[in-house]
């Protein structure tokens, strides 16, 4: 699943290896060279950014060090790093409890951060991933699913940060339950359809469409599906093409039209956001 907060969070990372203050530049350079300097010798700070450097340089095994020195002395976006690492197996063994473990420690510390932190998004993203660990479980460890912690966690992201992933997972969540909740699916999915998610416009599209909602639900089940395909690419969301084409072929010519305008619409007044945000 594409994150548009996955690739805004990577670029604050970036940024960090430019912030250093020129009294801290020898022993940082001494560092990423080779040098002498070990994590333990630089500041959580000055680690964070010797680790980002390493990393976006392809010594992905070297930037574990001073991220791990980072992020065992308080600094979240290292933690939060190494937890996106041991999740994806990203120059690192794979190890799906590490990574809750970093993901626990950012959301645990800085989860009343105020939505408008600069650290706020990496701190959703992270419960964002506990969340995804509750609803599947961790194999031969105490984490067991709980769909219900997950439906918690994702919650608080949801409303707390208003991430769009987080409420792109409670919307399915509330199809996906014994007894789904239509009205309160289409809610988060729309939240996160607004602020540019695939995904969640592909969801919340094929719901209206194909749901019993009353009014122009089907013009604007079709507006989302459009949307959604025009930033669709890839397999994996070749589930989106496939329900544009599904709907488009069941409208009738009115509602084409009227959710042609509207799509065409929303993307014009959109795009600028889209472009900046990588979609």
């Amino acid at each position: 699943m594409r994150s548009t907060r996955s690739r805004v969070l990577l670029a604050l990372m970036a940024a960090a290896s430019i912030l250093a203050a020129p009294a801290q530049a020898l022993d940082e350079k001494k560092a990423t060279e080779g040098g002498v300097v070990k994590p333990s010798d630089l500041s959580p700070g000055e680690a964070l950014r010797v680790g980002t450097r390493f990393y976006y340089s392809g010594e992905k095994a070297r930037a574990v060090d001073s991220l791990r020195f980072a992020a065992e002395n308080g600094h979240p976006l290292a933690a939060w790093k190494l937890g996106k690492m041991y999740a994806a197996g990203d120059g690192v063994q794979e190890d799906d409890l590490k990574a809750f473990e970093y993901f626990r420690q950012v959301a645990s510390q800085y989860g009343d951060d105020s939505p408008t932190s600069p650290r706020a998004p990496f701190v959703a993203s992270a419960f964002v991933a506990l969340g995804s660990y509750y609803l599947t479980g961790i194999g031969d460890s105490a984490i067991e699913p709980n769909v219900a912690r997950a439906r918690e966690i994702f919650t608080y992201a949801a409303s707390y940060f208003g991430d769009a992933d987080a409420q792109f997972q409670l919307g399915k969540l509330y199809l996906e339950d014994s007894k789904p909740n239509e009205q309160m699916a289409a809610r988060w999915l729309k939240l996160a359809a607004r602020k540019g998610h695939v995904e969640a416009q592909g969801r919340l599209g094929d719901l209206l469409f194909s749901s019993s909602f009353h009014g122009d639900a089907k013009v604007r089940g079709l507006m989302w599906l459009n949307i959604a395909r025009a930033s669709a690419s890839g397999p994996e969301e070749q589930w989106i093409v496939d329900a544009q084409e599904r709907c488009y072929a069941l409208a009738d010519e009115s509602v084409r039209r009227r959710a042609e305008r509207l799509s065409n619409a929303w993307l014009e007044k959109n795009a600028p956001v889209l472009a900046d945000s990588g979609q």
